[in-house]
């Protein structure tokens, strides 16, 4: 309930913040808020009144407010008194332990309430228990604290000597702030013959002293009269404050100065620096003494003008207080005053030219610019308008403009002020994409003052040029067995165009190898340019492949060039050495070879003759003895394959000897073959086959009809072997003058073939891929060949297809 009531109080009395809206009240809460106002209309009439004087200190005791509400001193904050007031400074309190109230502060009365006559101070004091209110009136008394003081301590009075007696001068008035006699109450002057003091008091109460001439003056016999003024109030103790009037005799002046000139005239330049004296003019009073002293000032001079010139007013030098600038102003025009001491006045007029002077550059102004121009654009088109300006006049403002030279573009003069800036040559972007314009403007002032203004033009791109690869032909290797999808070249085109125009895509003719579409080989990244494989390449099926790559840009209309890539395939040792002599009998037996015991050591047993798919390295094969029967009775050729006897043959040693010959190529890892040899030991064919009859069991006529095939195959290799060595030497004059230079990217054999790996007069492997010309590589007689490559042939040849091919020499071992 406290707080309600709290609440209400403040809503009535404004103390504190706003309160918040109040809610409509319940019926109880209208009957309880009819009551308290009807104490407040109760208590209302109790006023209780006090007096204090102003500038009391705080905490001085006004009154006795618990005896005075009629309570002891312990009810006061029982019954929660305290001072109610509408939120201004709180300037009274309440002490609770004497029960009195007193000052919260120093009180200043004029202040608080400035002049008036009664300065009340009103707030009420609430009892919350009894919800009463009582009225507090205080009334705060003047006391005599300040001075009348004047607005200046000294002042000074002009009197023209025949000035009449009883002319009035007002004086300046006093003021004081305080109230009834505290206030100013008189003034007084100090005595004097030629002065006295007249007070008049105004409709409102003020009161204003004059100063009243009682007799003439006379200024040759005292120029200067020194008064005292007196202000004083009612106060107790009385103050008073005064004021010195220095009153001055002027002499009597009949005579205006007259200046030598009505008009000055003079011209200067507009760079003249400050300080420079421009003109004097000079005014006389005839009359004597400081009535013919002149002072000189502006009378009339326009509120823009004044700061530029300054008035030397006992001289009358006038001078340039600020630089002047002709094209703010050409011409000033103004009014000079002569005032002699009885302010007699006399005039004049100063007019003053400015010349000009060549002191500003000239201004050019890009009125209108037409950037991007395309790098098409006809000779003659205008690029850009100018507009020159210079603020000098005649020839100072007279305004020639050229550009650089060395640049297609060039300046044309316009109507008035204008020039325009046009093409005299076509562009080309991919030379210049920016010209920085250079305009300089001279004005015909001396000396020339010029400026320079820099005009950014960009050229816009026109499709004219195709992309172009670096290099006009281009050729990579890739390894056969690739994986698929493997990168293999990466190729880029420039071109020198810009945006669309420069984008470049890539793509690959259409063509068929081998009756299959180029697309199933390679693909293209129409994008980036890389070459992809799309299946793995097999170096005897195909060697090299012939694309032609096209670049294409994106411009409209497009724009493309052509580019060769050749792409060889390097061989890989995928293959294994392949046995074509002896080769094995389709009846599943084994084919036998005859060796007479009367054999020397060396004798020709047989040849081993095998080739290898591969090329190259991949292809060099070599033949060692793997196995035999009888060790160090044969011996096989590293290089040829040839089984020779090691030593000569023993009655001891066994009719049948058996051995195992491998077969290995030089690549890496190297691959080989193994062949199984019969040899028979015999001095002829009777003696063979009855040996074999000894020593095998009865057979039927299957085992002679062997027997016969045998000794006709045996008899059919050495004929052919006889014919290939015949062939062999007579090819030597035509191979050794056909000697053809073939040249390969990749690592295809060439140069010398290694000497030491060629029996020359044996027989060797014939590369199933490639065939190859044998040349001698020079007279020393050693067995040092060229291998030049020759036409490639995928099919398998056997022996007899190597000695007839007249155009190639198919040596075993030679590839």
């Amino acid at each position: 309930m406290e707080s309600a009531f709290t609440e209400i109080l403040n809503k009535i009395f404004g103390a504190g913040t706003m309160a918040a809206p109040v809610n409509r009240l319940p019926h109880g809460g209208l009957v309880l808020l009819c009551l308290f106002l009807g104490r407040l209309t109760e208590t209302g009439a109790s006023q209780i009144r006090y007096s204090v004087p102003e500038e009391t200190e705080k905490g001085y005791i006004v009154g006795n407010i618990s005896k005075d509400l009629g309570l002891e001193l312990r009810e006061l904050a029982e019954r929660g008194v305290r001072i109610v007031s509408r939120g201004r400074t709180q300037l009274f309190a309440l002490n609770q332990r004497s029960g009195s109230l007193v000052t919260a502060g120093r009180i200043d009365r004029e202040e608080l309430c400035a002049q008036s006559a009664r300065c009340l101070v009103s707030f009420k004091v609430l009892v919350e228990d009894r919800v009463q209110l009582y009225g507090i009136e205080i009334e705060v008394t003047d006391i005599n604290d300040n001075n009348p003081k004047f607005q200046v301590q000294n002042l000074e009075v002009k009197i023209n000597e025949i000035a009449a007696p009883g002319t009035r001068y007002p004086l300046p008035e006093a003021v004081d702030p305080d109230v009834g006699l505290n206030a100013l109450q008189s003034y007084q002057l100090s005595p004097n013959h030629h002065f006295s003091l007249d007070v008049q008091t105004g409709d409102d109460g003020t009161v204003s002293p004059e100063l009243v001439l009682e007799r003439a003056l006379d200024r040759e016999e005292e120029a200067a009269h020194h008064l005292v003024l007196i202000a004083s109030d009612g106060g107790e103790p009385r103050r008073s404050s005064t004021v010195h009037i220095r009153v001055t005799v002027l002499d009597t002046n009949d005579n205006a100065p007259v200046f030598a000139q009505p008009v000055y005239r003079v011209k200067v330049p507009e760079n003249v620096p400050p300080g420079t004296r421009l003109l004097t003019v000079s005014a006389s009073d005839p009359d004597e003494g400081t009535n013919g002293e002149v002072a000189y000032k502006f009378w009339k001079i326009s509120e823009k003008q004044s700061p530029l010139f300054h008035l030397n007013e006992h001289t009358g030098e006038i001078s340039a207080a600020q630089s002047l600038d002709y094209e703010e102003c050409a011409f000033y025009e103004m009014e000079i005053q002569a005032e002699d001491v009885g302010a007699l006045l006399g005039r004049t007029k100063v007019l003053i030219s400015v010349e000009d002077v060549n002191d500003n550059r000239p201004e050019v102004t890009v009125t209108s610019l037409f950037s991007p121009v395309s790098e098409d654009t006809l000779p003659g088109t205008v690029i850009a308008f100018l507009n020159v300006h210079d603020r000098d006049s005649g020839k100072n403002g007279q305004v020639v403009c050229h550009t650089r030279a060395n640049l297609p573009f060039q300046l044309e003069k316009s109507i008035n002020n204008y020039y325009r800036l046009v093409t005299w040559k076509y562009l080309d972007r991919e030379e210049t994409s920016l010209y920085n314009i250079t305009v300089m403007a001279s004005d015909l002032g001396t000396p020339s003052l010029s400026t320079e203004i820099h005009i950014a033009l960009h050229v816009a791109d026109v499709n004219d040029n195709p992309p172009i690869f670096p290099q006009a032909s281009y050729s990579t290797c890739i390894p056969e067995n690739n994986l698929r999808g493997a990168s293999i070249f990466y190729m880029t085109a420039h071109d020198p165009d810009s945006g669309n125009n420069a984008q470049v895509t890539y793509s690959l003719t259409k063509d068929t190898i081998m009756g299959v579409p180029l697309s199933s080989y390679v693909s293209i990244n129409s994008d980036t340019g890389v070459l992809y494989a799309l299946r793995s390449f097999d170096y005897e099926q195909i060697q090299d492949l012939q694309l032609l790559v096209t670049a294409s840009d994106s411009g409209d209309p497009p724009l493309s060039s052509n580019v060769s890539l050749s792409l060889f395939i390097l061989d890989q040792n995928d293959n294994a050495p392949e046995i074509l002599y002896p080769s094995l009998p389709t009846d599943g037996s084994t084919g036998m070879e005859l060796a007479p015991r009367s054999a020397e050591p060396g004798y020709l047993v047989t040849k081993v003759v095998a080739v290898d798919r591969d090329s190259g390295q991949n292809a060099w094969l070599s033949y060692r003895l793997l196995k035999a029967s009888e060790p160090g009775l044969f011996a096989v050729g590293l290089h040829t394959g040839e089984v020779r006897t090691a030593r000569a043959l023993l009655d001891r040693d066994a009719l049948k000897q058996s051995l195992v010959v491998a077969v290995q190529d030089h690549g890496q890892p190297p691959l080989s073959a193994t062949v199984t040899l019969t040899v028979a030991v015999a001095d002829s064919i009777p003696d063979v086959l009855a040996d074999l009859g000894s020593i095998k069991t009865p057979a039927d006529s299957d085992d002679s009809d062997l027997t016969l095939y045998l000794v006709v195959a045996v008899a059919i290799v050495s004929c052919v072997f006889l014919a290939f060595v015949i062939v062999i030497f007579l090819k030597y004059p035509l191979t050794y003058s056909l000697q053809h230079h073939a040249q390969d990217t990749c690592t295809h054999p060439h140069g010398h073939f290694p000497g030491h790996l060629v029996d020359v007069g044996g027989t060797g492997t014939l590369s199933h891929s490639y065939q190859y010309e044998v040349c001698l590589a020079g007279g020393t007689g050693t067995s040092e060949f060229k291998f030049l490559k020759s036409v490639a042939n995928s099919n398998h040849q056997d022996v007899n297809d190597v000695e007839e091919n007249s155009n190639t020499v198919n040596v075993f071992g030679f590839n």
